[in-house]
């Protein structure tokens, strides 16, 4: 006796098997792309601690409305993998620039989490009202928008307040001992013998009579 699935089942059954393959594969080339533009490890995964509560959030945000995790709401959580971790990116990337001007490691912190508040919040609220229309949507393929305004509504939301606070947090705990790409170029620079003194100018030999 063999058990098979057809149809939608079938179908279904195919997207979440590789739902788990596409979102990781999602996670690697985002945290390659930021270990690129920032030159370390460290930062990038303090980023990506944003990644689990927008996950979270939209879980949440589909269990209070009754949806159901489907092709649309699993598309909606690979984006929010890159909505989630802007606006770690706009505290780390801010707190490097004040470390490389000389500031002092937990000031710079400080100034960068009140800085980027109201920029995070902005750009929160902006992309959550974005979703707002796929919610209200009705006629035909209403419940595919449904789902996906709820998932990155609700992941968006969740992403934005929490960054706020774990994103100091874990930037305080990791990257205390580490550098910013200013650290790199400017070491680069000393080793290189890059600024080379300058050459006072020969005069030439006056021409013989």
């Amino acid at each position: 006796m063999i058990i098979d699935f057809k149809g939608q089942s079938l179908d279904y059954k195919n997207a979440g098997q590789s739902l788990l393959f596409v979102f990781l594969l999602g996670l690697i080339v985002v945290f390659l792309v930021l270990a690129a533009q920032f030159e370390s490890w460290i930062h990038p995964l303090v980023i990506m601690f944003t990644v689990p509560l927008a996950v979270g959030g939209a879980l949440f945000g589909m269990w209070l409305t009754g949806a159901t995790l489907n092709i649309y709401s699993q598309i909606g959580l690979i984006m929010l993998i890159g909505l989630a971790a802007k606006n770690g990116i706009l505290i780390v990337e801010f707190a490097n620039q004040l470390r490389d001007e000389g500031m002092d490691f937990d000031a710079a912190l400080e100034e960068a989490a009140v800085t980027r508040l109201r920029p995070i919040i902005m750009t929160g609220i902006t992309t959550a009202a974005g979703s707002v229309p796929l919610i209200l949507s009705f006629g035909a393929g209403a419940e595919t928008r449904f789902v996906i305004g709820i998932v990155v509504l609700s992941g968006v939301l969740a992403a934005t307040f929490m960054t706020l606070y774990l994103v100091p947090v874990a930037y305080s705990l990791f990257a205390r001992k580490t550098g910013s790409p200013g650290d790199v170029a400017r070491r680069l620079e000393t080793e290189a013998g890059t600024k080379k003194p300058d050459l006072e100018p020969v005069e030439s030999p006056a021409p013989a009579e």
